[in-house]
């Protein structure tokens, strides 16, 4: 399990995801319903990028995110 701890982090997981599944950012933006800036920006760890629009991206890769407090057992 990746630990995220900055938007870098998740852009980079998010690009190797794509990778993996042989797909093109202009494939992948187009089946998340974003724009392809939107996907770069994304990737590159912009931090300003909507939130709900990248759980999208996350969702779409079948990527889980997991949330838990500091100190609790996983």
């Amino acid at each position: 399990m990746n630990k995220i701890t900055d938007v870098k982090m998740l852009g980079l997981l998010i690009y190797e995801a794509r990778k993996a599944q042989g797909l093109t950012q202009e494939q992948l933006a187009a089946t998340c319903g974003v724009g392809i800036r939107f996907l770069r920006e994304l990737e590159h760890g912009k931090e300003t990028c909507h939130l709900g629009k990248s759980l999208q991206v996350v969702q779409m890769l079948g990527i889980e995110i997991f949330l838990k407090q500091r100190g609790e057992l996983s």
